[in-house]
């Protein structure tokens, strides 16, 4: 997938997915599988931010580890809860659509927010160290 848009771009992106995430579930109309489809989102798109930066190519893919793969090839040591996200990758597709009930629970989700909140933050401070 040819890299469109800037870092920055893809990071504004991941807030307005986190924001969503946070706002966690204020009603029963929410379910938890739409709020860590947002956290998957954030990471992916957290991800993809940081190989842009990086000037690498990376292909029209969900996978988290797919991205963090060609992170560690770049040479760029990637922190454990990084690799963990990986694990965010099935809410991309497979929470998306209706199942008989909801398949996540509440500290389900709050692991999911929690580790996209670290990547993300691990990525902008991966941007801030390399602009100076």
């Amino acid at each position: 997938m040819k890299n469109q848009g800037s870092p920055e771009e893809w990071l504004r992106r991941v807030r307005s997915n986190l924001e969503m995430a946070k706002i966690g579930r204020v009603s029963e109309d929410i379910l938890y599988d739409d709020l860590c489809f947002d956290c998957q989102q954030a990471v992916e798109k957290s991800l993809k931010g940081l190989l842009i930066h990086l000037g690498v190519d990376f292909p029209f893919t969900h996978s988290i580890s797919a991205l963090v793969s060609l992170i560690k090839e770049s040479g760029v040591a990637v922190p454990d809860f990084v690799n963990d996200s990986a694990r965010l990758t099935i809410y991309a597709v497979d929470t998306r659509y209706p199942p008989e009930q909801e398949s996540v629970d509440e500290d389900e989700y709050k692991r999911a927010l929690s580790l996209a909140e670290q990547v993300y933050d691990w990525v902008r401070k991966m941007l801030n160290k390399r602009n100076r």
